[in-house]
């Protein structure tokens, strides 16, 4: 079985340690590590150990998970949870691997290992591993529309390495009126490879009535991902055209109601008698 060591990573003063409120604690083994780090080729087998302590005068009984690439040494068969009774004032060292798959894309992947205590209490822990290959960075932004005072995107990383995307926003009216003109900004989010998300930018202003032109730009990695959509959204003031028309035929009916109602109610006409024919004669009296 292939083992390859671990490495720390430099974050310890932006990722504290977790501690539950009772103040039982779980840290990777071997102090000054905020989180797991790991790399291999896909696989791989990688092996750390996880700490749970417990500073408390009571024992303490916590139950350990993680991902599907992440499974706890027991007293059978590997598992991907292990419960683990930690006395008190003691701590307890809980081994466990990392299979990296042999189908595993290159590049970062993120995961968490959860600690759970037996009233509910829980607390998690980094797992960053990096697997070997080409590094490709590529995004694409999909799914654009306006709802409401929102427009809603969807953003995919299609490659192998996390990125923090920055995004750019376009839009003109009728005759090229410039109605959104946002310059790129950084997204308070990071990508994983394969990871899709779900945003909205705030649009408050947005016009009632007009033919809009709407463009999102993203970027990743230093302009090397960069992907674009456009979409042409109409906006009608549908409530005020229904207003408008039900107007209308209101003002409608009124009149063809009032027609109706003259007809019915005006006395008909008196005959006229026949016109019989006047023969002339040529005579005079």
């Amino acid at each position: 079985m292939r083992v390859l060591f671990l490495v720390a990573l430099l974050l310890a003063a932006t990722a504290p340690v977790a501690v539950a409120d009772d103040g039982w604690s779980v840290v990777p083994s071997g102090g000054g590590r905020p989180s797991f780090y790991a790399e291999g080729v896909p696989g791989a087998v990688l092996q750390d150990t996880v700490s749970v302590r417990n500073p408390s005068a009571e024992p303490v009984r916590v139950r350990l998970s993680g991902g599907s690439w992440l499974v706890f040494a027991g007293e059978g068969a590997p598992a991907r949870t292990v419960s683990v009774k930690v006395p008190a004032r003691t701590r307890a060292e809980v081994p466990f691997t990392v299979n990296v798959p042999t189908g595993a894309a290159p590049g970062d992947h993120a995961d968490t290992l959860t600690a759970r205590s037996s009233d509910g209490r829980s607390r998690t822990v980094r797992l960053r591993l990096r697997v070997g290959g080409p590094e490709l960075p590529a995004l694409t932004v999909e799914r654009v529309a306006v709802r409401g005072e929102r427009i809603t995107y969807e953003l995919v990383n299609r490659g192998t390495t996390t990125l923090t995307p920055s995004l750019a926003v376009r839009a003109e009216g009728l005759f090229g009126r410039r109605l959104l003109d946002r310059a790129p900004r950084a997204l308070p989010v990071e990508l994983p490879p394969g990871r899709r998300v779900r945003l909205a930018e705030p649009w408050p202003d947005r016009p009632a009535l007009d033919a809009v032109g709407l463009r999102l730009t993203v970027t990743a990695g230093g302009g090397a991902a960069r992907d674009a959509e456009a979409v042409e959204v109409r906006f009608v003031p549908w409530r005020a055209v229904a207003g408008i028309a039900g107007g209308g035929a209101a003002v409608g009916a009124f009149f063809l109601v009032r027609r109706w109602r003259r007809r019915r109610g005006a006395p008909p006409r008196a005959e006229e008698p026949p016109r019989g024919e006047v023969e002339l004669t040529g005579a005079v009296t």
